[in-house]
């Protein structure tokens, strides 16, 4: 187990640590918080799972999200945030956003250099951080089994669904503003109407 773990751990049995739920709950809670501000801000989302198994949980997330939603299920390429102008082009990078806002990895100690270029990009990281993990490494740690496909889906269904929410909730305010300007310009042009009355 890492040190710097320990706050997490509920104890050690027949050699394995056991994770405190009660540790886990408050930083999933938060971590939701944070995907569902920053979907409702109009921000982008990547989801990072390299392992085969999670390839499909971080797609499902992705698609959650709409548009807002990316994922990376193969391996990550380095230079991505680091190197865009060689990677995409001057074009790219100039008329289109390539820097997410959050990054999620469900297998931060296979993804450490999609961790440092976040870092060195200042983007926010969520990480699923096991017991062989510095829980450091991201800012958002959430404190589970990163082997458990299981709890992969449910940390990966639990931030999509936060994020799916705040994205509703952003359309929904967009929507209402629109009927609103509407509504205001037909009263403006009744009054102009009425105003021209003989």
């Amino acid at each position: 187990m890492n040190p710097n773990f320990m706050p997490y751990a509920y104890g050690v049995r027949a050699g394995v640590t056991v994770i405190d739920l009660d540790q886990t709950l408050p930083l999933l809670r938060r971590a939701a918080k944070l995907v569902r501000a920053i979907a409702y801000a109009g921000g982008q989302v990547v989801f990072i799972g390299t392992r085969p198994d999670l390839r499909p949980v971080v797609q499902k997330a992705a698609q959650r999200l709409g548009g807002q939603g990316f994922y990376v299920g193969e391996r990550w390429l380095p230079g991505t945030l680091t190197n865009k102008m060689q990677l995409y082009g001057a074009d790219v990078v100039k008329d289109q956003k390539v820097t997410p806002d959050l990054v999620v990895l469900l297998n931060p100690l296979a993804n450490m250099n999609a961790i440092r270029e976040c870092a060195i990009e200042h983007v926010p990281t969520i990480g699923v951080i096991d017991s062989n993990a510095d829980p450091r490494i991201v800012m958002y740690p959430i404190p589970a089994n990163d082997e458990s496909t299981r709890a992969a889906e449910l940390i990966a269904g639990v931030l999509s669904i936060a994020g799916r929410e705040g994205a509703g909730l952003r359309r929904a305010e967009a929507e209402r503003e629109q009927e609103h300007t509407r509504d205001r310009r037909s009263r403006q042009s009744k009054q102009q109407y009425n105003t021209f009355d003989y």
